[in-house]
């Protein structure tokens, strides 16, 4: 974790410099705010990586001379089949139509996302997949 502060303390020391130059070279507020922004996160990232680096121990990626295979370990969970997504996309599509077309649809799209996301926090509680 270590490194990954080190690399985005540079890089929100790069978009610093590139804000300040873009402000003075071009004198567009929007960009310039956008940039010193990007600064703010990326400082705010690297902050957090290089503050939580010194609680936790040093992983593969802090070792110069770790091998990948250091790294490897279970990445985690992840579903082998869900329809749950899709119900989320229709009813986001519809929700983003309603900025469209009229904020009426946001009634159609509403109940189509709170069922996706119903089933999507509760699809392992519950049939052939139960406790997995």
């Amino acid at each position: 974790m270590k490194e990954q502060g080190k690399i985005f303390g540079g890089f929100a020391v790069f978009i610093l410099i590139m804000a300040i130059v873009y402000g003075l070279w071009s004198k567009e507020p929007a960009g310039t705010t956008a940039l010193f922004l990007a600064f703010g996160l990326c400082a705010f990232i690297g902050y957090y990586l290089a503050f939580t680096a010194r609680r936790v121990d040093s992983g593969a990626g802090d070792n110069p001379e770790a091998e990948v295979a250091d790294d490897a370990g279970e990445v985690g969970f992840f579903a082998p089949h869900s329809w749950q997504p899709l119900a989320l996309a229709i009813g986001g599509a519809l929700a983003f139509l309603g900025v469209i077309f009229g904020w009426w649809l946001l009634w159609w799209s509403l109940p189509i996302i709170l069922i996706g996301l119903y089933g999507w926090v509760f699809e392992f509680y519950r049939g052939e997949d139960q406790n997995q």
